[in-house]
């Protein structure tokens, strides 16, 4: 049994709140009785993101702007998972369409992993989309400039390896879905 239990939630001050973004100033109290103030709690939509390979064995990927570190990013496709979604693999294969548009035979549930938890709400839940090819019906998201390119496998892995990725879930998905394709193992030290 732990010996680690939740703080208690004093006050809790809303200072942003819309679609994209709950911020909250909170004040807890410790175990010990001391007091944490202020502690900001950042809620944001829950993400979803997947390795996405088509029929021929490339990976779908994109290049995107990303205005929090002045870049633009290698990305694997993803983004907000909607209320509208019936279920996650909905969710995922709407953004893959949305974005890139490819479709997929097949979407398999990795996990999810945490941005943050001492500060963050959300999670990002990782996919392996597999069998994908393009839809020349698909309508594209056009509220971001997203590029997507096909990548040889043996390039994204070499790019994998040369952290090309900086997105710090989508590497996590990648670890996951490379697990899932038994392409890595983990090695136990002793």
């Amino acid at each position: 049994m732990s010996s680690i239990n939740k703080w208690t939630l004093l006050q809790s001050e809303q200072l942003v709140k819309d679609k994209w973004a709950d911020v909250r100033k909170n004040s807890y109290q410790k175990n010990d009785g001391s007091i944490i103030e202020p502690f900001y709690v950042y809620g944001f939509p829950d993400y979803a993101t997947a390795l996405a390979i088509t029929k021929k064995g490339t990976v779908i990927l994109e290049r995107v702007y990303r205005p929090g570190l002045d870049v633009v990013a290698l990305e694997l496709p993803g983004g907000c998972v909607d209320a509208a979604d019936a279920n996650l693999e909905a969710a995922m294969q709407r953004e893959l369409l949305e974005e890139t548009g490819y479709r997929f035979d097949q979407i398999d549930y990795l996990g999810k992993v945490s941005p943050n938890p001492t500060t963050n709400t959300n999670v990002m839940h990782m996919f392996l989309a597999t069998g994908g090819e393009i839809d020349a019906e698909a309508i594209r998201d056009t509220e971001e400039e997203v590029e997507v390119l096909e990548m040889h496998w043996d390039a994204f892995i070499e790019a994998f390896k040369a952290q090309a990725f900086i997105q710090s879930m989508q590497t996590c998905t990648i670890l996951y879905a490379l697990m899932r394709l038994n392409k890595l193992t983990l090695v136990e030290h002793v």
